[in-house]
């Protein structure tokens, strides 16, 4: 055993500071001199995989490890290397006369407010403009009108679309929407605060993520490169449905990473169990941060470091599947009440619809949105993971040495992201909302390489560094502008003015729709008419309907007007959803259409109008 030519210490041993557990826990070495404490460090990096980030321990002890060479990726400044949620990292001091002030204002700074301050910073960010938007397209309009229809009728387990039960999508969503709507009292307000949450939400998931696993710089470098993304401006300033499956999501992947990397903790699995639940009646696909138990099982199997093995443990596991469904249930179970109670047919074909053909048939066979199976690779993460994509070409490598050094960390959450984006690339239809939920894992596994990036990049360009926070600060205020622009851009919803001015030619008489939008529904100011939603056979119904009654209206695409009616006697009202619309009355019928006797037609009218 070789021994230190100055203090004795024995070089040869690796003890606590070797064991990245340890480190993780913020235990200071002041007592070892200088040589030996550079050893323990480079050992500590190897062991931990090279994420473990040195932070400052003053100013008395760095003089004695200045002059030595600690090797790639090791600063000489720091002795004290911790990823605790207490740590003040190296990189945030600053040096000269103003480290004691700026030290005591860190301090001042605890953790709890720091991660505060991040999720105000993100409430101000995403809800930028909030007030000024309206809904603006065909999901908006859907979402927040079955909100209303439920506040209206009472219906909530099985959603009403103008009175025609709505199969699409289970109704956690729009539950949310409607408690937002009684709260405010504002239908364009409440829309858009699921996804503020959700924003709050992932912000704090991975501040505190970060700070566990790593160290708060590391928390903080998630948390603001999850707000820069472009793809989380465009889907939580929204009001769609995936604003607010990523909050439960993000609750899932929180549970699951406290468990599987910081654990063991069951409390939090079966949190994450319970969001997955939760999300699961929110939109189908509110499991994926189940799929993150792949490559955990794999790192744990295979001894990999910084996962925690619970082999053993078949029940607690299992009890976590019992959690999901229980989630599940909060809606399963009244909906079949009320379907069995009604016992009508619609109730049993919404059952078959919601639970296999808009699920397991809508994945495996999609009908809309048929993308290749590159599409997401190709057409939406180039743009819509901006600018985190632009650094992959650095990021990959460094990931690839990681996993070479068996890194289980690296390798459960980017194993994660990976087959999130391989599970919706191999369903036939694709958005480019749908890979969303894997952004905030992305961010977390290359939050802890930013440091490395940065000291790489302006190592030798101190100036160029030093704007670094100034174009962070640009590239959020745009952000942040950009949220009151777009309402102004947008302007008023086109379906509004069309549905007044057709109140209006009408005199509020019942109004029939033929091949209707949402919009138009959402924003009908008098008692509508139809014969289900998209049914092709409508054109034909609407004019049997308005010669059984003659003192009714038709609002009519021009695409279709000529089949049964007088294009000389329609009324032109405007262009909305790519079409032209026109008004007719009985008057108009041209004698051309004898449809089938009416099997069902669907009357609706609010009972206060949407503004």
């Amino acid at each position: 055993m070789l021994k230190h030519r100055n203090c004795g210490h024995e070089t040869g041993q690796r003890n606590l500071l070797a064991d990245p557990r340890l480190c993780r826990a913020g235990r200071l070495y002041r007592t070892l001199c200088p040589a030996m404490a550079v050893q323990r460090i480079q050992e500590a990096q190897h062991h931990s995989g090279g994420l473990l980030v040195p932070e400052h321990a003053g100013q008395h002890y760095l003089a004695g490890l200045r002059h030595l060479s600690t090797g790639p990726g090791l600063h000489c400044r720091p002795v004290l290397w911790s990823a605790g949620v207490h740590a003040q990292p190296a990189a945030d001091q600053p040096t000269g006369q103003d480290t004691r002030g700026a030290m005591t204002l860190r301090t001042q700074l605890s953790p709890r407010l720091e991660g505060w301050l991040l999720v105000a910073l993100a409430v101000l960010l995403v809800g930028a403009g909030l007030g000024l938007r309206l809904p603006q397209n065909v999901d908006e309009e859907r979402f927040l009108g079955v909100a209303l229809e439920m506040l209206q009728n009472g219906s909530w387990f099985v959603p009403h679309r103008a009175g025609e039960i709505y199969a699409d999508k289970p109704p956690l969503f729009m539950w949310g929407t409607a408690f937002f709507i009684w709260l405010t009292g504002s239908p364009n307000i409440a829309l858009y605060l699921p996804g503020l949450l959700s924003a709050g939400a992932t912000t704090a998931v991975l501040y505190d993520l970060g700070s566990r696993l790593w160290n708060r710089r590391i928390g903080r470098y998630a948390a603001l490169l999850f707000l820069a993304t472009y793809q989380t401006y465009s889907i939580l300033r929204t009001g769609q449905i995936d604003s607010f499956l990523c909050l439960w999501i993000a609750l899932g992947f929180y549970g699951l990473v406290r468990h599987l990397l910081l654990g063991p903790a069951w409390g939090w699995f079966y949190f994450s169990c319970a969001a997955m639940g939760l999300g699961i009646i929110t939109k189908g696909v509110g499991f994926v941060p189940a799929l993150m138990l792949i490559p955990y099982a794999y790192a744990a199997r295979k001894g990999w470091s910084g996962v925690v093995a619970m082999p053993g443990q078949i029940g607690r596991w299992a009890l976590g599947l019992l959690a999901l469904l229980l989630a599940c249930c909060v809606w399963l179970v009244p909906m079949v009440i009320s379907v069995v109670r009604d016992g009508g047919p619609e109730g049993f074909a919404y059952v078959q619809e919601i639970l296999l053909h808009q699920t397991a048939n809508r994945y495996a066979s999609a009908w809309d949105h048929r993308e290749p199976f590159w599409y997401f690779f190709v057409k939406v993460i180039p743009q819509y993971w901006l600018p985190l994509v632009l650094v992959l070409p650095w990021l990959i490598p460094a990931w690839r040495r990681q996993l070479s050094k068996r890194d289980g960390r690296v390798l459960v959450l980017l194993g994660w992201v990976l087959l999130v984006l391989l599970f919706f690339s191999l369903s036939s239809g694709k958005r480019k909302i749908y890979i969303f939920p894997a952004l905030p894992g992305l961010v977390l596994v290359a939050a802890p390489l930013l440091p490395w990036l940065l000291k790489r990049w302006f190592h030798d360009r101190v100036r160029a560094g030093r704007l670094v926070p100034a174009v962070v600060v640009v590239w959020l205020s745009l952000w942040f502008a950009r949220g009151f622009i777009e309402p102004v851009i947008e302007g008023e919803n086109p379906h509004k003015s069309l549905m007044e001015q057709a109140a209006s030619v009408t005199q509020g008489a019942d109004l029939v729709l033929v091949n209707w939008r949402e919009g138009h529904w959402l924003y009908a100011r008098q008692p509508i008419v139809h014969f289900g939603f998209a049914k092709p056979s409508a054109i034909e119904q609407s004019a049997r309907w308005l010669r059984e009654h003659p003192d009714t209206f038709a609002l009519v695409p021009g695409e279709q007007l000529a089949n049964c009616f007088l294009p000389e006697k329609a009324r032109p009202l405007g262009q909305t959803s790519r079409a032209d619309w026109f008004i007719v009355d009985a008057d108009a019928d041209n004698g051309l259409c004898k449809p089938e006797p009416l099997m069902k037609a669907y009357r609706f009218a609010w009972q206060q109008n949407v503004d």
